[in-house]
């Protein structure tokens, strides 16, 4: 059986053809940079519209690397924390008044312990 078996190339699996004399579209090379560092490098067609943000490997948004914009409006605005927002309301000798008083309400008996 192995003697008649016919060997060949199956139809669409390599090319015969060479690269020779082909022309490939114009590119740009896009880098993308998450909050993570994950640098991705896309390229788009020559004249494409290209995005200003891309999903990122690791499902964070990524942002075009040099994006002055973008990074400027990171630094420029840090996160507020509660403690930040505590502290705009009140001071911090306000702060321990009250947990002194809460501290004292809980000794008498007024707050019930949670165990």
């Amino acid at each position: 059986m192995a003697e008649r078996s016919l060997r060949g190339m199956s139809i669409g699996a390599k090319s015969l053809e060479s690269d020779d004399n082909v022309d490939f579209a114009a590119r740009n090379d896009v880098a993308y940079v998450c909050p993570k560092g994950h640098r991705t490098i896309l390229p788009f067609a020559e004249g494409a519209e290209i995005p200003d943000e891309w999903e990122c490997r690791c499902g964070s948004v990524a942002h075009r690397e040099g994006d002055a914009d973008r990074e400027g409006d990171e630094i420029s605005k840090p996160t507020r924390t509660h403690w930040d927002m505590l502290l705009e309301r009140r001071s911090e000798e306000e702060l321990a008044t009250l947990l002194e008083k809460r501290l004292q309400m809980h000794r008498d008996g007024w707050i019930p312990d949670y165990e």
